[in-house]
């Protein structure tokens, strides 16, 4: 009786793990982007006035502080750090958004100094300011998931947009110029 069973077709019991498997990988997946997808990373900056900078002085620039991210016009912060792989595809996309005028403070991120300085001269500055955060404890203040990560500022210092991740031209487009619009009507 069980050879019968057997010659007649597929157990349940085999289709059952299959089925289980690709349940899991759907709903890992939707937990992973969202009902929405993309960038979903709550941020507890966005909507916030940006918060005070422990920064240290990278090569010979003189730091910025907080109160100038507070001045008039749309200014987007960029955490990189020369050890940072989509910090580096993401570069050639600043260095075109630094072509257009938009205004780019960089800070260094938990890198060697010379390292990040390095990382610049190879690639191009597109930084209008520059500072260091060997510590990472601005950082840490502005709520940083990783780096890349870069925040669009408004003319009062609020922050507008948090986008963890490398910028594209799609993103550019679809994500940081929008903001850029708000920030700009605020």
């Amino acid at each position: 009786m069980a050879e019968e069973t057997k010659k007649k077709g597929i157990s349940p019991l085999m289709i059952l793990p299959p089925v289980l498997f690709a349940l899991l990988a759907a709903l890992f997946l939707w937990g992973m982007t969202g009902k929405e997808g993309g960038n979903k990373l709550p941020s507890t900056r966005e909507g916030g006035t940006v918060p005070a900078l422990t920064l240290t002085q990278l090569g010979d620039r003189e730091v910025f502080t907080d109160e100038m991210l507070k001045a008039d016009g749309v200014k987007l912060v960029n955490f990189f750090a020369s050890w940072c792989a989509p910090c580096r595809v993401e570069h050639a996309q600043l260095m075109e958004m630094q072509a257009e005028g938009i205004v780019l403070y960089g800070i260094n991120y938990k890198d060697d100094p010379v390292k990040g300085l390095q990382f610049l001269e190879e690639l191009g500055d597109p930084y209008a300011e520059l500072a260091a955060d060997p510590d990472g404890r601005t950082a840490l203040d502005w709520g940083l998931y990783g780096v890349p990560e870069t925040f669009v500022i408004d003319g009062n210092g609020t922050v507008v947009k948090r986008f963890a991740g490398p910028i594209t031209a799609s993103i550019l487009e679809n994500v940081i110029r929008p903001a850029m619009a708000e920030a700009a009507a605020n």
